[in-house]
């Protein structure tokens, strides 16, 4: 196989590649390109390396050590491009990238919270994001707000900077399926359980509903995350389920039948690139719930597919669960049905694959040794 037709795929977990990215790389295989992939858990062999990364630490060391396993690995695979996901494969995987010169094609599919909260830390890292991607050909955001920070940063250049659909939905796997009877309003949010996921306030929210609605049920799912700086503890955690105030549901790899079983979903995150909770249900014709924040205000139309609330607002949200509660099913369903139109127009995922090989088949051929 020609050297040209090599790429790597890198993200900081080989649970992201797995349920977000397996759709790009068999779109990039069908298109003849071999993707070798760089993930923690990825295993070892001809088409996976597993990479260390230390995805919330500040160990500069331990930092350095992940550049040198990027370069080690592009300078022995020889890619003609690497392709990286999340904040330190596309910081320090950018970087690796320059030292061998291979280009680099990074997508922002969100901020992260030290950058989210702003302060000497936040220009530290905007500083790395200006020194990694001021040689990338082009860098992929999933929002266009955050396209225009980075832009007005001075992070990236204005002829770098693209759009994407998010990471795009397989529409085949993520089907409506029949139209949910009448029954009690059951709200469904899915996310790590994180501060800036708005875990919180939709705990608060799930306790002002129950107040008016008492028969309304309120799930969330996703995992722990304790090492995340704004990480909720397995003692809050429980402490709200001892107390009624949610259904907590666990982790799962497959969040179909969790959708298909909720009135709607709800994500009242701080800030998002392009939620991928929210178009998976959103293909699967459910009515959503979301913040109006960049990423998420881009998936919901208020009253047309579902409603929006104010971010870091309990009351706000919950008066936006209100609101779904007391559609009838018909209504619901008619939201869910425009839910579903706006993925197929908007973020399929034959869209992503299609921006990808654009930019791939734009690069100069890779010259061999």
């Amino acid at each position: 196989m020609p050297l040209e037709t090599k790429v790597v795929v890198a993200a900081n977990s080989m649970w992201n590649i797995t349920n977000f990215r397996a759709g790009l790389i068999k779109g990039l295989a069908d298109a003849g390109y071999r993707a070798t992939v760089a993930a923690p858990g990825a295993g070892r062999g001809a088409d996976a390396v597993d990479i260390a990364i230390d995805r919330s630490g500040l160990n500069p060391l331990r930092d350095a050590a992940l550049v040198l396993a990027y370069r080690r690995l592009l300078g022995r695979v020889r890619p003609a491009a690497y392709l990286s996901f999340t904040i330190k494969p596309n910081i320090y995987g950018a970087i690796a990238a320059r030292m061998v010169g291979v280009p680099s094609i990074p997508n922002v599919s969100g901020l992260g919270t030290a950058f989210l909260r702003g302060g000497g830390f936040a220009r530290f890292i905007g500083a790395l994001y200006r020194l990694a991607f001021r040689h990338c050909p082009v860098v992929f955001f999933q929002n266009p707000d955050d396209r225009d920070l980075f832009v007005s940063r001075r992070i990236v250049r204005p002829e770098q900077a693209r759009v994407l659909p998010g990471s795009g939905i397989d529409l085949d796997r993520f089907a409506p399926g029949a139209d949910r009877a009448d029954g009690p309003p059951t709200f469904l949010m899915i996310a790590r359980l994180l501060g800036d996921k708005g875990v919180r306030e939709y705990v608060a929210a799930a306790r002002l509903l129950r107040d008016r609605v008492p028969q309304a049920r309120c799930h969330l799912l996703g995992p722990l995350d304790e090492a995340n700086r704004s990480a909720i503890s397995r003692a809050e955690l429980d402490a709200w389920v001892a107390d009624g105030a949610i259904d907590y549901l666990g982790e799962t790899d497959d969040v179909r039948p969790m959708i298909a079983q909720a009135t709607a979903v709800v994500l009242p995150s701080y800030r998002e690139g392009l939620p991928r909770t929210l178009l998976e249900a959103a293909a699967m014709a459910k009515p959503l719930v979301a913040t109006d924040v960049p990423g998420c205000r881009e998936i919901v139309t208020e009253g047309v597919n579902g409603t929006l609330c104010a971010p870091r607002d309990a009351q706000s949200l919950a008066q936006a669960m209100m609101r779904i509660a007391a559609c009838d099913p018909a209504q619901r369903n008619e939201m869910g049905r425009q839910s579903r139109q706006i993925v197929q127009e908007r973020y399929s995922e034959t869209l992503v694959i299609a921006a990808y090989l654009d930019v791939l088949s734009a690069l100069p051929p890779r010259k061999p040794g």
